[in-house]
């Protein structure tokens, strides 16, 4: 005899999100508060290894984990789930050519849970940029503490400083 279980589909097709109907004991102000403050304090030892001990194995073995971005993955997809509602792509692309519009996506980020999980998405792509700021300087043996601290805070300056800097060091060591 084989028990057949059939999830209630209009449970999962009409979900609606009530910011004031929870069935979390934390209020979702909460929850992306605590979720924003984990992702920013799990974020700063990389940052502060890849500065401070750039040649120091636990330097080289941390940048090769990929854990900091399964947490961080984590952590987004808990907060996307948190923040979505069934208004959400047709916010995202309220255009006629189903582009993005900047209306749209401020309004989107009223949203403490989206913005939290905003936050956390830049987190893990701002790490991922300066990993690779780390490698490139290591195996080209070019100064990147600069670069990688940048990263942390404005990460398209921090690889186009990364790029000057590189340009440079190639430029100063032909000319050796």
């Amino acid at each position: 005899m084989f028990l057949v279980v059939q999830p209630k589909v209009e449970r999962f097709s009409s979900r609606r999100k009530d910011p004031r109907v929870s069935a979390s004991w934390l209020a979702n102000s909460q929850i992306a508060s605590g979720v924003f403050t984990v992702g920013t304090a799990a974020v700063l030892p990389f940052y502060a290894l890849m500065v401070l001990a750039p040649k120091a194995d636990l330097t080289k073995r941390s940048m090769e984990s990929n854990m900091p971005y399964i947490l961080l993955g984590a952590l987004y997809g808990f907060l996307l789930y948190l923040s979505w509602t069934p208004d959400t792509i047709r916010m995202m692309f309220a255009s006629k050519y189903w582009l993005p519009e900047l209306s749209s996506i401020a309004q989107m980020f009223k949203s403490e849970m989206t913005l939290a999980s905003a936050w956390i998405h830049l987190l893990a792509v701002d790490l991922f940029a300066a990993r690779h700021v780390f490698h490139d300087g290591q195996k080209d043996e070019i100064e990147t503490r600069h670069s990688i601290s940048l990263c942390l805070l404005f990460c398209p300056i921090g690889i186009m400083s990364h790029a000057i800097t590189k340009a440079i060091t190639r430029g100063n060591s032909s000319t050796k």
